[in-house]
Formats: C-alpha cells, sequence, structure tokens
C-alpha cells in the first residue's frame, strides 16, 4: 500500500508538469479504493527541496506587467496568471499534507481532495489556454503565493489562516465579478471554467477554515482572535475588500471576521 507522503513527495520535489498531474489524481483514485496509507515513516523534507518547472518565469508581483481583458490577449493572459495560481495551489494543498504530521487522518484526506481539485482547475485552464494560442509557461507569473508557504512552514495556524482563509479566499471575492465580465461577452467556454473553480474554491475554504477552529481548540486558543493575530504577523496587515460576504459565510468566515476586516 503506498503511503500518501511518499506521494507528496513526488508532488513537490519532481518538476514535471504531467507527472505532477498524474501522480495527484492516482493518489486521490487510491484513497477512494481505500489503497492509501497514512503511516509517516519519516520526517518532512525542507520546504527549500521544493522543484518547480523551468517556465514560466516567476517575479516579484511588483515586477509583474499589468494586463486587461481588452488589450490584445488580454484574455489569453489572464487564464495564464490564473493558471499559474491554480498550478502552485496543487503545491500548496500536497505541502500542507505533507509538512504538517500528527494530524487526524480527515486532515489528510481533505487536503488530497484539495489537490486533486486544484489539478483538475489547472488542466481546464491549459486546455482553454491553448485554445488561445498560448500555454503556461509563454508569460512570467508571480511568485508571492509560495512564499507565503516558505513564510508558513513551521506554523500549521499561520499556515491556514494565510492561504487558505487569506489568498484563495481573495478568489470567492473577485471571481463573480470576472464571471460577469465573461458573460458580457457571451464566452460560455470561460463562464464554466470560472464557475465551477469558483465551486470548488468555496469548499476549500471551507476546509481551511474547519482546520483552523479545530486546532485552535485543540490549543485552547479562541479562533477569530488567532486568526486576526495570525493575519496581522504573517500578512503583515489585511486583505483588501470588498468581501463576498455571503460566501465567505458559507465558507466557514464568521460575521465577526467579517465585520474586522471590512473595518481597517
Amino acid at each position: 500500500m503506498k503511503n500518501i507522503f511518499e506521494y507528496a513527495q513526488i508532488c513537490l520535489q519532481k518538476s514535471d508538469i504531467e507527472e505532477k498531474l498524474a501522480t495527484t489524481h492516482l493518489a486521490w483514485q487510491k484513497l477512494q479504493a481505500g489503497e492509501l496509507s497514512f503511516h509517516a515513516n519519516q520526517t518532512a523534507d525542507a520546504i527549500s527541496l521544493t522543484q518547480f518547472p523551468a517556465r514560466p518565469e516567476l517575479l516579484p508581483p511588483r515586477e509583474m506587467p499589468r494586463r486587461r481583458l481588452n488589450a490584445p490577449n488580454g484574455v489569453a493572459a489572464m487564464f495564464h496568471a490564473l493558471a499559474h495560481i491554480e498550478f502552485i495551489a496543487i503545491y500548496l494543498a500536497w505541502d500542507i499534507l505533507y509538512r504538517f504530521r500528527g494530524l487526524p487522518e480527515q486532515f489528510y484526506r481533505d487536503w488530497l481532495k484539495v489537490a486533486d481539485e486544484e489539478a483538475q482547475h489547472f488542466a481546464l485552464i491549459r486546455t482553454h489556454l491553448l485554445s488561445l494560442g498560448m500555454d503556461y509557461g509563454d508569460l512570467p507569473a508571480h511568485q508571492g503565493l509560495w512564499e507565503h508557504a516558505e513564510d508558513t512552514a513551521e506554523n500549521l495556524l499561520a499556515r491556514l489562516a494565510i492561504v487558505p482563509r487569506c489568498m484563495e479566499a481573495r478568489g470567492l471575492d473577485v471571481t463573480p465579478a470576472l464571471i460577469e465580465k465573461f458573460q458580457a461577452r457571451n464566452d460560455e467556454v470561460s463562464v464554466a471554467i470560472l464557475t465551477r473553480i469558483l465551486t470548488d474554491e468555496v469548499g476549500h475554504v471551507a476546509i481551511g477554515s474547519y482546520w483552523l477552529k479545530w486546532l485552535c481548540q485543540q490549543q485552547g486558543l479562541e479562533p477569530e482572535q488567532e486568526y486576526r493575530d495570525l493575519l496581522k504577523q504573517f500578512y503583515k496587515g489585511k486583505p483588501k475588500g470588498p468581501f463576498n460576504k455571503e460566501m465567505r459565510i458559507i465558507a466557514g468566515f464568521s460575521t465577526a471576521e467579517l465585520d474586522w476586516l471590512e473595518n481597517a
């Protein structure tokens, strides 16, 4: 029986895109078939051993060129940026289950589900991108998402607060307006892809909310206060609004958390 941490190590430390997608889907299939072990026979390797493809070129967010949908190749550039977000999201899901040990089996099941869905999202976007005359890697991409993983590599509560409940939750705020823009263009393919991603991301943020609250309970911490403190420490402030309150509540945010986020 293959160990889930062995699959994680392959996905994190080998850079080939196709191998990463296939390994992720295989691990999910093994889980569904009851053929996956959760026994950790060694500690996690340093996060610095994570390997990424040679392309795209990764730039600091401030150096990324700004592109608009109505610019030449604007739609393709937007989907390239989205492809990169979903590709790094595969790494983020694998890393959280690989790096943090000794948790309930459901924790690992949940994050493997996230990894598999992120891999599906990436494949959908990449297919669409190819139809637009571009492939993933043809444009530079920002490295900010993975920097959050590096910053929280030693702190599971911080990882839960910053990645699913900050970075991924931002998608709940901005994707509905993006869907409306493509609806106005009568672009049904783009609408379908974005709607699928938005639906799944609600669940991903909800998983982050559940485990942050569970971990706080285990450690005798108050979840809302801990979330605020972690954002101040690791995010260096607050995420910018406006916030999709309805979707965030479905995804496990409290009204008190939303009030705090809105009142800078």
